[in-house]
């Protein structure tokens, strides 16, 4: 299985901070709003020694490598937050658009060397086991946030997303089938939809399965602060047996 966590870092590196327009409390509030916070404890901790755990190392505030390089093929390129983002969750200006020069240094630094990390692992799992799970992991607000494409506040406890070619019937089933049995309420892409595939096995190979796992981050942190609530271990643990019964499961049928 890979574990990809592409949102869980809260790292802004000191010779980029500059180019960030808002103070620290500013700069320190988005961070909490924005950053999928403890997702890599939360998944990469039930990761087995054949397991891969790719996991981007700065804040997405920086570049997100979920986004699609192009801005023309990135919807979220509308509000400000395209590959590099120039706008907060709030619409308020983040950082002056890069120039040429900045954005391909960035581009060159965190997305392409993340996406070659993910190609790798992909390449390896179908070598290795003739096919590979690909675990998209992630959490969202309780409650939405301005940029957000989806405003219906009435949220689910976890969002899978998936995707028509990569994300095979029974795999969703046994996710739906595995929450509701611990009383928590799932939904399709809602309020996030899709999940990552490496675009080089993008339609293209079946064997290449994933499924995005949203978590509302009410069932494990304190949302005004980022710290994690007294459910934190109840919820990891949780995600470890879902992990298992999926791995246990998903190519039996």
């Amino acid at each position: 299985m890979i574990f990809h966590i592409p949102h869980a870092s809260r790292i802004i590196p000191s010779d980029l901070r500059t180019a960030i327009l808002l103070n620290e409390e500013e700069l320190n509030h988005e961070l909490t709003l924005m950053t999928d916070a403890h997702t890599d404890e939360l998944f990469a901790r039930h990761a087995n020694e054949e397991d891969s755990v790719i996991s981007f190392p700065v804040s997405r505030l920086i570049v997100d490598p979920e986004r699609f390089l192009e801005d023309t093929e990135e919807k979220m390129s509308e509000v400000g937050m395209g590959v590099i983002y120039t706008r907060t969750s709030s619409g308020k200006l983040l950082r002056h658009p890069p120039s040429e020069s900045e954005r391909a240094r960035l581009i060159d630094a965190y997305y392409n060397p993340h996406h070659n990390r993910l190609n790798e692992a992909t390449r390896d799992e179908l070598a290795t086991y003739g096919r590979a799970l690909i675990l998209d992991c992630h959490s969202f607000p309780s409650k939405p946030l301005p940029y957000e494409l989806n405003q219906d506040p009435n949220r689910p406890d976890i969002c899978l997303g998936t995707d028509s070619f990569h994300t095979p019937k029974n795999l969703i089933e046994l996710a739906e089938t595995f929450f509701r049995e611990h009383n928590l309420r799932t939904a399709q892409n809602k309020p996030f939809e899709g999940t990552y595939v490496p675009l080089k096995f993008l339609e293209k190979d079946k064997r290449v399965f994933s499924l995005m796992l949203e978590i509302n981050r009410k069932l494990y942190m304190d949302e005004a602060t980022g710290e994690k609530s007294e459910t934190f271990d109840d919820i990891k643990n949780l995600i470890a047996d879902m992990v298992q019964h999926i791995v246990a499961n998903i190519f039996q049928a």
